[in-house]
């Protein structure tokens, strides 16, 4: 791509490289390091004519949920560990049947990726499925423990003494 002074690289993140969620730091963490990897990529490939694109997908139906849903709740001591109430809640959240029906298809994805690689100038991000815009506005706008509350009620995730239970 330098040789031929044009191209597009595309890396796939997710929403949550903007935003976070209880229980989900070792996955925010990845997708935060990956959203800094791309804007640096950005700058240092510029002079050679490439772009760096980040697509970041929200709720999309795939295995996702149901798979980081049970690792949760084996994480969390199923039920008898100090992160039990959160593990739960978060892992109710994350495999619920009305969280499922509301994703997007993959191919929202591949759509994205496909507008990328084909814009003569692209975007450098491209939030897509359920959820993204809306959430990245929110998390935007909202001051951080206004951010916060609304990601704990979102989840159910217990406060104050329930969450010690």
């Amino acid at each position: 791509m330098r040789a031929q002074r044009s191209g597009t690289i595309v890396n796939i993140t997710s929403m949550g490289g903007k935003v976070h969620s209880p229980l989900g730091g070792w996955y925010h963490a990845t997708k935060f390091a990956l959203e800094a990897l791309s804007d640096c990529l950005r700058i240092e490939v510029k002079p050679f004519g490439l772009d760096v694109v980040v697509i970041e997908p929200g709720g999309i139906a795939t295995e996702w949920g149901g798979i980081a849903a049970d690792k949760l709740r084996e994480a969390s001591a199923a039920g008898s560990g100090a992160y039990a109430a959160q593990g739960g809640a978060v892992a109710t959240a994350l495999s619920s049947e009305g969280n499922e029906g509301r994703n997007s298809p993959p191919s929202v994805v591949a759509d994205a990726i496909g507008e990328a690689v084909t814009a003569r100038r692209p975007k450098t991000r491209y939030a897509v499925g359920f959820g993204a815009r809306p959430l990245l506005a929110a998390r935007t706008v909202l001051p951080d423990r206004a951010y916060d509350a609304l990601i704990t009620r979102a989840t159910g995730v217990p406060t104050g003494d329930a969450a010690t239970r």
